[in-house]
């Protein structure tokens, strides 16, 4: 189908992305798996490009360009060659928003232009050893000290994108007690610089996919945040980090888009090329009707997400609605690329072969952001059940 959503403005974009990524990604990302991020200096590089400042202002070195259309252009070209851009996505998608809409004009000036420029990395640390998507349950704290300088930050976080290299890490923490009937109060964002003392970047965990995105195990003992390094208000975390998850699960359901349309591409060419029996592969019924499948489901998927990214662009996405984005996405993504895969034959379990980085690396989509459970309950919630 014929599609509405970029611009000539997207497309000329496009191509300047398609060919950033022939040049100077896909000629070592092999390097970049082994290492489990790109070099620190490879961030720095997509500022130079505008590609992690899109939304800031610019009279803070950014884009002033609030559209995610852009965004969706890199999703489609970094699954297309079949690689990452490490944590591109978590730092410019999903935790920037957080920075320009809570930080004071102090903050702004202060962090965003390192943000847009790649000079400083940005990592948010939610998830704790005991708490997965009951933040409620967050032990982590910090306590104001007596002159009402700093904050002392205790405790422990695991699973956090971006952790090892992170030059400003948003720790969500507790900063007072929950109140009776409110479990979600009392908790507070402490941007800490990565330099203090008593930061410590634990083990490196190792994934089943996204091997250039570090994850890792982060630890706080004692560690002294200024109160100027507060994001937003005390004590009101939890209704800023749901502020942003319409966006986060767009950001989601159009990279699942894009991993499936890209799976189509390489199955469709893998069959082409690619005999058994004296014939090849596409010749086969089987093939055709799967890959008429995924085709559909495809268009399917990228018909919805396509319609989420025009009523983002206007402001009307509602949580329901990226919920269904993210959930349709990722299982749909998950199904055409299983069958994918399999078109391959052995193949398709080597590696060197895009469909085998698409396949591990979607599967956590289902699961980060909301699991696909948490998203049917969102939807359920609209319907009034």
């Amino acid at each position: 189908m014929r599609r509405t959503v970029f611009s000539e403005e997207h497309e000329a974009f496009r191509a300047v992305v398609r060919d950033f990524i022939a040049k100077e990604v896909e000629p070592v990302f092999s390097e970049w798996e082994e290492q489990g991020h790109p070099p620190r200096d490879f961030y720095r590089r997509l500022g130079e490009l505008g590609i992690l400042g899109l939304q800031i202002p610019e009279e803070f070195g950014g884009g002033g360009e609030p559209s995610l259309k852009y965004a969706a252009v890199v999703a489609e070209e970094t699954a297309r060659a079949g690689v990452t851009f490490g944590n591109y996505q978590a730092h410019a998608l999903m935790i920037l928003p957080y920075l320009l809409a809570y930080c004071s004009p102090e903050q702004k000036k202060r962090w965003l232009p390192g943000v847009a420029s790649g000079d400083i990395m940005t990592a948010i640390a939610m998830t704790e050893p005991g708490t997965g998507s009951d933040l409620a349950g967050i032990r982590t704290h910090a306590e104001l000290s007596a002159d009402g300088t700093h904050y002392t930050l205790n405790g422990a976080k695991t699973f956090i994108t971006g952790g090892v290299l992170a030059d400003l890490v948003l720790v969500v923490c507790r900063t007072s007690p929950a109140r009776e009937g409110d479990r979600r109060g009392g908790l507070s964002i402490l941007c800490v610089d990565a330099s203090s003392e008593g930061f410590t970047v634990g083990r490196t965990l190792q994934k089943l996919g996204l091997k250039t995105s570090d994850t890792a195990e982060l630890s706080f003992v004692d560690v002294e945040v200024p109160v100027e390094n507060l994001l937003g208000e005390e004590g009101r975390a939890f209704s800023c980090l749901t502020r942003n998850l319409a966006q986060e699960r767009l950001v989601i359901a159009f990279a699942a888009a894009a991993t499936a349309r890209a799976a189509l591409r390489h199955a469709t060419e893998y069959v082409k090329a690619r005999t058994a029996f004296g014939k090849p592969v596409a010749a086969f019924q089987n093939t055709k009707f799967v890959l008429a499948e995924c085709a559909t489901e495809v268009e399917a998927l990228q018909t919805l997400t396509d319609r989420a990214l025009d009523l983002h662009d206007a402001g009307e996405l509602s949580m329901a609605d990226a919920a269904r984005a993210k959930l349709f996405g990722t299982e749909a993504a998950g199904r055409v690329i299983d069958k994918c895969l399999q078109l391959h034959g052995g193949y398709g379990y080597v590696t060197e072969y895009p469909i085998a980085r698409l396949y591990a690396d979607t599967r956590v989509s289902r699961i980060y952001g909301g699991t696909s459970e948490v998203m049917k309950m969102v939807v359920a919630k609209e319907l009034g059940l």
